[in-house]
């Protein structure tokens, strides 16, 4: 499998929201991504994954254009930002969202100023409206209607990671990123987080891409998981399709001694199962 792409399963006909071909990216003369193809396609939970330092989040960045690439093309719902104008650019940036790694809230700003920030940017609305809206993606990411008026530095962790979810889904966005969303929580706070984010993507139709490390939200609600390794997707495809994988790296990532003892079974009732036998040791 030396850097060979290979994906699993027939994906044949399913809408891409995300398509990336021969991504390459460095810093200097260290080539962090070479080469990299991956799709994501709608109305699924994807989880990236690899080993420190691969660039898991250089990605992320570079499709956001947070980072320059050096070669390759990226195309999102249909249109690669290179061929678009600003006010094409700025349409499709609305229909994206943004959770990065460790909220990114503005320490000066109250939750609800905080989620009312894309809107702003984006819209000319009433300020009664961006309070009614911004209430509603209070309670949709499960805060109490006080949180509104709270500075990060009054929140927890979990909260913290709700107000920016809040945030991310402020312009009702198709396309969710999500940088190690669960990292820093507790395996109770990370389980809760990772429901919430499966009920959203079935109740407001997201298609969501999740960088993680953390195999509960892996096996719990990602339906499919691609891994970053050599400069490139070594492979993507289901949980089992990771188990049959024989890339020593994928072999000691998702059969390792920290990995689940327990091979899943199909259907959401197997993946609910295994989410209590892990995060209940």
């Amino acid at each position: 499998m030396d850097g060979q792409h290979t994906e699993t399963g027939n994906n044949e006909g399913r809408d891409v929201v995300l398509s990336a071909r021969g991504v390459t990216v460095a810093f200097g003369s260290k080539v962090v991504l070479d080469h990299l193809d991956l799709d994501i396609y709608r109305g699924e939970i994807l989880g990236f994954v690899g080993a420190s330092g691969t660039g898991k989040s250089v990605l992320m960045r570079t499709v956001l254009r947070l980072l320059p690439r050096r070669s390759g093309t990226i195309k999102i719902l249909g249109q690669d930002f290179d061929e678009l104008d600003e006010p094409q650019r700025n349409a499709l940036d609305m229909r994206l969202g943004v959770l990065f790694q460790q909220g990114a809230l503005f320490s000066s700003l109250t939750v609800r100023e905080n989620i009312q920030v894309p809107m702003r940017e984006y819209l000319d609305l009433p300020q009664s409206l961006m309070d009614e809206l911004a209430q509603l993606k209070i309670r949709l990411v499960g805060l109490a209607a006080d949180a509104a008026d709270k500075y990060p530095s009054e929140l927890s962790g979990g909260m913290i990671k709700r107000a920016a979810l809040a945030r991310a889904l402020a312009l009702d966005p198709e396309l969710v990123f999500l940088d190690e969303p669960t990292s820093g929580l507790d395996p109770i706070g990370a389980a809760e987080f990772d429901e919430l984010i499966a009920r959203l993507r079935d109740t407001l139709g997201l298609t969501v891409y999740m960088v993680t490390h953390d195999l509960d939200s892996l096996f719990s609600v990602c339906d499919r998981i691609a891994v970053l390794g050599k400069k490139r997707v070594l492979v993507e495809g289901t949980i089992d399709d990771m188990l049959a994988c024989d890339d020593p790296w994928v072999q000691a990532y998702f059969k390792g001694k920290r990995a689940r003892s327990v091979v899943p079974q199909r259907g959401h009732a197997g993946k609910d199962s295994l989410a209590q036998d892990s995060r209940g040791k």
